[in-house]
């Protein structure tokens, strides 16, 4: 479809259900979905030229701290530009629709501080090999009240269990109502094990599709739980101290244009191709940095701990969820299309754009300098001998945010991936969060972003 006819269609589905106020929407370095709100009487004109935004604002942290950054001063506007292709109606409040946004400058260049644009600078480098990634992320979350204490789980059940599905059954109906909607497919949603914790799956896409459609994910499930139910709903990794963590798993697979899956090995169906196993070579050589992207928060680290099935070592093995990248068993009768990797040290406090564009550029460095996979693990890591992990190439990932910001720093792929300016962005940003965090203590960090996400 041609853009002026998009637009067309966009423009009268507004008036036809007369929507009042369309949001634009991004998501900063910080992994907070912001954006401004533009009324339905202005649309004709902001569809195409976009809306100011100061540069400061993507030097806002998690704790909404301005940091000073060279290139996003209070000076200067960039332009929040949408995407047609994710416009959609918002169906837990009235009169509202929304897009996900590129960040550009004035003239329409490309903005250093724009994280979806860095997404679609490593698309393009995979587009340039004739090569393009499916993923799609798998998220748990926590539905809770507020206690005189701070936030109480909501409800419980033992895990996957019919009793669990019954007593969260009427936010969680509306959920997958809410994003299938929206043209999500929603493959599982079940309760986990946490008291209050649910999960939903949802399929997966190509990679840019992928990490709009979590975005959209994150904003269906808070905006259902607290205008339409009167529920909290965190995907915050660590939401309560002494409960189970969230993990928002990525699961990811690279195609040929073909449509052939490159990790499929036709001689064992479920075992990995070479080039998986470069792939997950490339990631597991990067993930002492890659981890302060897909697992980048202050709280992150307290989920990665033994055996909670979070992946708290640079590992990887086939079906076993205490490694950080786990190889996903293919389905019989579609083995091609099903094999992929999941990368389990992930978390919803993350910027989806970024994550995935730091897999690429991870796992095709591999790729490229056909790295070889050490021996897969057969056991949970963390239980096996010295001898084995010499033999699995198992080491201990960063154990705070500030050592995985340290290896971020020093990773001249992810370094150059991101951009000069993205790089200072997210250091300045998160070594702040870090500092503040140390001082206020992990339980104000913990009720400060408990919803956030």
């Amino acid at each position: 479809m041609g853009k002026k006819k998009q637009r067309e269609e966009i423009l009268a589905s507004v008036k036809r259900e007369k929507i009042r106020l369309i949001r634009y929407l991004y998501c900063d370095p910080a992994g907070v979905i912001r954006g401004k709100t533009v009324t339905a009487s202005q649309l004709p004109s902001k569809i195409t030229e976009g809306v100011g935004l100061t540069r400061a604002q993507h030097a806002v942290n998690l704790f909404e701290d301005l940091i000073p950054i060279e290139g996003m001063e209070p000076v200067g506007e960039v332009r929040i530009v949408p995407d047609m292709d994710t416009f959609g109606i918002l169906p837990w409040v009235d009169r509202t629709a929304s897009f996900y946004c590129d960040l550009t400058e004035q003239d329409g260049s490309e903005w250093g501080g724009c994280t979806r644009s860095v997404l679609k600078r490593a698309i393009a480098k995979l587009d340039a090999l004739g090569l393009e990634m499916y993923s799609a992320f798998e998220s748990e979350f926590y539905l809770a009240t507020m206690g005189a204490d701070g936030p109480i789980p909501w409800q419980n059940g033992p895990v996957y269990s019919s009793s669990g599905m019954d007593r969260a059954s009427a936010p969680m109906h509306d959920m997958v109502d809410h994003l299938e909607s929206q043209g999500i497919v929603v493959e599982q949603a079940i309760n986990e094990y946490g008291p209050g914790q649910q999960e939903i799956a949802i399929r997966y896409s190509d990679a840019l599709n992928s990490a709009d459609n979590h975005l959209k994910f994150r904003d269906t499930i808070r905006g259902t739980a607290e205008v339409q139910h009167g529920l909290l709903a965190s995907l915050a990794p660590k939401p309560f101290a002494d409960g189970i963590g969230s993990g928002a798993h990525v699961h990811f697979s690279i195609w040929n244009k073909e449509k052939l899956n490159l990790f499929y090995n036709e001689n064992e169906p479920t075992k990995l191709s070479s080039f998986g196993e470069s792939f997950v070579a490339g990631i597991l050589d990067h993930l002492p940095a890659l981890i302060a992207l897909s697992c980048p928060s202050t709280l992150s680290y307290q989920r990665l701990k033994p055996h909670s099935w979070a992946g708290n070592t640079i590992s990887w093995g086939y079906d076993n969820r205490e490694c950080s990248v786990r190889v996903a068993s293919p389905f019989k009768g579609r083995e091609m299309q099903s094999i992929n990797l999941e990368l389990k040290a992930s978390d919803g406090s993350s910027n989806p754009y970024l994550s995935l564009a730091g897999i690429i550029l991870a796992g095709m460095d591999g790729v490229e300098r056909g790295l070889k996979a050490p021996q897969p693990s057969a056991h949970d890591p963390n239980l096996m001998s010295d001898e084995e992990k010499i033999a699995c190439g198992i080491r201990p990932l960063p154990s705070n945010q500030l050592e995985a910001l340290d290896n971020l720093e020093k990773d001249a792929v992810l370094r150059e991936g991101l951009g000069e300016l993205m790089m200072r962005a997210i250091l300045l940003t998160r070594r702040a969060e870090a500092a503040k965090a140390a001082d206020l203590g992990e339980d104000w960090a913990r009720l400060a972003t408990f919803s956030t996400f």
